[in-house]
Parts: structure tokens; C-alpha cells; sequence
């Protein structure tokens, strides 16, 4: 395949992110009219353009390279859409093991118990990584079903992902509601999301150009 071709190609499955991109970059330019739209319209807009990034991440999460399907991952956990929990949940299949540990976490982020039985299977991950990020997910997320997945990876041959599973055991017991983080985001100060779609695109771009070059 000649580089151009190549080029070409990863513009193309790369549009599901530029799309996303622009909604979340135009955002800021809905201010300018703000004396003339109505709050109910400026609500509606803002709206609109966080579920076209939504779209655009999930496709994201399918594209070629490894370093853009994380960075999808992680602006969805941002995000906090719950509607991105089944293409998560998928991604958990992923043949990179870093992705697969970035997705377990933004699952454990998003609380939702739709991921359980995903992240269930991922405890056994061959990744100690993706085990431990899935342990730290069920943690969080509280459901009872994981006490037995739970239970044998404190038998991991790992010795963080045992510390883990303990952690989590503990969360899991404490009650059967998912666990609230004492900031209202999980993390004190959380990365915009047009800065997360960024980086995506920036190492979109420096696949595209290494390709070119060579």
C-alpha cells in the first residue's frame, strides 16, 4: 500500500473524531449570540454538540491506532456518558492491553452496572494491568455480582492486583449503592474534554506524518 493510499485511508476512519472535535472546538462560538438565543436554545446547542463529541469518541474507539482509541476512551470517561458504557464494554477486548487497562478505568469512572459482567471477565485479563484496573472498576462501581470474581483474584499471581481485589472487597461489602467520590468529578481537577480530543487528533496526525515521510 503506497503512503498515499495510507494517508487517505486514515483520514477517512479518523472522521468520526474530527467530527466530534469540531462540536466540542465550535462550542465556545455559541457565546457571541448568547443575547439572542433564549437559555432553552443555548442549553439545546450545548447539548447537542457534547453528544456529537459522544459519537464522535465511540467511533473513535475503532480507529486504527492503539494511541487514538485511548485517548477516545479517556475523554469519554470525561465526558461521564453512560451511553458509551456498551462500546466501553466492548473495548475491553481490545487487542492492546494499555487500552484495555484505560477502558477498565473509565468504566470504574462512569459507575455504571451495565460494565459489570464485562469487567467480570476482565479480572482474568492477561494484562496485570487490566486485571488490576478492573478490580479497582468493580470497586467502584459496588455491584454484589462481583464478590466471587472478586474473591479469586486474591489469589492473582500479582501482588498489587491481590491488594486490589482486597480494596475492592471492602467497597463491594460496604453496601450495594456504586461508591461517591468526595469531589464531584473523580479526579480535582479533570482535564477538559476538547483537550483530551486534542491530544487524539495530535497523535492522529503524527501517525499520518510518519507514514507520509517514510
Amino acid at each position: 500500500m503506497s503512503p498515499v493510499t495510507v494517508f487517505f485511508r486514515t483520514l477517512l476512519t479518523s472522521s468520526a473524531i474530527f467530527i466530534g472535535a469540531a462540536a466540542v472546538f465550535l462550542h465556545p462560538s455559541l457565546e457571541w449570540r448568547a443575547g439572542a438565543l433564549s437559555q432553552h436554545a443555548t442549553v439545546g446547542a450545548q447539548q447537542a454538540s457534547t453528544e456529537a463529541a459522544i459519537d464522535g469518541l465511540i467511533g473513535a474507539l475503532k480507529d486504527a491506532d492503539a494511541g487514538v482509541r485511548r485517548q477516545a476512551a479517556e475523554a469519554l470517561a470525561e465526558l461521564h456518558s453512560r451511553r458509551a458504557v456498551p462500546a466501553l464494554a466492548a473495548a475491553l477486548k481490545d487487542p492492546d492491553p494499555d487500552l484495555r487497562a484505560a477502558v477498565a478505568g473509565a468504566l470504574g469512572e462512569l459507575q455504571d452496572r451495565a460494565a459489570v459482567d464485562a469487567l467480570i471477565v476482565a479480572v482474568k485479563d492477561t494484562s496485570a494491568a487490566v486485571r488490576r484496573h478492573a478490580v479497582d472498576a468493580l470497586g467502584e462501581i459496588g455491584d454484589a455480582r462481583a464478590l466471587d470474581a472478586l474473591t479469586q483474584a486474591l489469589k492473582d499471581e500479582d501482588v498489587s492486583v491481590r491488594r486490589h481485589a482486597a480494596a475492592a472487597i471492602a467497597e463491594v461489602s460496604g453496601g450495594d449503592e456504586p461508591r461517591v467520590h468526595p469531589h464531584p468529578h473523580p479526579h480535582p481537577h479533570p482535564m477538559p474534554v476538547h483537550v483530551h480530543v486534542r491530544t487524539a487528533l495530535d497523535v492522529r496526525h503524527e501517525v499520518v506524518t510518519q507514514t507520509v515521510v517514510r
